[in-house]
């Protein structure tokens, strides 16, 4: 008889590959995780090989599991492909899904500015958004093919995951620290790095759905001499965050710009001022028109507003800096 493998199988299968933790995965799959474990052994018994070997403190791929893993990718984005374009019609383009790698929006934020535009300039068309925050957790999204595009730190990313993706480099954003409007440092306008001496800086280590974020911070404050912050459990949403930085009272790095959070003050750094390159990143080879208006929407804001412009006396790491100078090198020449 011949045996047939259900895509369901195969998703849950990658999820729990990708997060070795059969909890997160089922969240992911918005599914009982009892459901997703059934579904994992009924895929091991097709298979007729162990793909996870466990324990009761952790989850790992076994041989036949890592082998597994990239066939498996390839033929769930295959199958996704197949329905997208067979639900699109004739001229017609599915939605697209955009996280806005933020758990807030706000009129000033990049993302929020560039789905706006977007928008505008592509009328008949539909761009979905979701504001659930982090690049790292809307990367493996993007990799499974449930999400069409992100905003974020690429170069923050891991390298088996920047080789999957592609990014176009969006803007170049200074980077600050939010605390309590108690806080010793609160009154000011803006804050020297120095001044940070002796107060631990919360880098968001604590989630991990915003790595590529705690790398950044830790690159910065690593070279400047300074203290990370223990890692909490992150809030979301602007009175949870206004709760967590009067609870901890530690200045948490975030960028200028962002909403205003009740109770607490948003300070610019300085000497030198920290840069956050902001990306767009989706699937390499994705032609959605969503995603060229936003593309478009980007290069125009950033045109006339000097997005991609590195203010004297920044700091930006290496890797970030490269991706900054490999777009403007291959950008078509302007004027006439």
């Amino acid at each position: 008889m011949p045996r047939d493998l259900h895509p369901r199988l195969l998703r849950g299968f990658v999820a729990t590959a990708e997060t070795l933790h059969f909890g997160r995965a089922a969240e992911r799959l918005y599914v009982a995780q009892q459901a997703l474990s059934r579904d994992v052994r009924s895929l091991e018994g097709l298979l007729g090989d162990t793909l996870f070997t466990r324990t009761t403190r952790s989850v790992e791929l076994t041989p036949a599991g890592r082998r597994l893993l990239p066939k498996a990718r390839r033929l769930l984005a295959l199958h996704d492909e197949i329905l997208a374009e067979a639900g699109s019609g004739a001229g017609a383009a599915r939605p697209l899904l955009l996280d806005l790698n933020s758990d807030v929006t706000g009129p000033d934020l990049t993302a929020d500015r560039v789905l706006r535009r977007a928008r505008a300039a592509w009328p008949e068309g539909e761009l979905l958004a979701r504001f659930h925050g982090g690049l790292a957790a809307a990367a493996a999204e993007l990799l499974a093919h449930r999400l069409d595009a992100s905003f974020g730190r690429f170069a923050g990313l891991s390298a088996p995951v920047r080789g999957q993706l592609a990014q176009s480099p969006v803007r170049l954003e200074r980077v600050s620290v939010m605390m309590a409007d108690t806080h010793p440092l609160a009154g000011r306008p803006v804050l020297r790095l120095a001044e940070l001496a002796g107060h631990p800086v919360d880098i968001c280590a604590g989630n991990p759905a915003t790595t590529e974020w705690a790398d950044l911070g830790a690159r910065l404050l690593r070279e400047h001499g300074l203290a990370a912050a223990e890692p909490y459990v992150p809030p979301v949403g602007l009175d949870e965050t206004a709760r967590y930085l009067a609870r901890h009272g530690d200045p948490m790095l975030t960028t200028v710009g962002g909403p205003k959070i009740p109770g607490a003050v948003n300070v610019p750094l300085v000497e030198p001022v920290p840069l956050c390159l902001v990306s767009l990143v989706h699937r390499p080879g994705e032609r959605h028109p969503g995603l060229r208006a936003l593309a478009t929407a980007a290069g125009e804001l950033g045109t006339a507003e000097g997005w991609l412009s590195r203010p004297t006396g920044s700091w930006l790491p290496a890797a970030d800096a490269e991706l900054v100078a490999v777009a403007q090198s291959t950008a078509p020449a302007s004027g006439g």
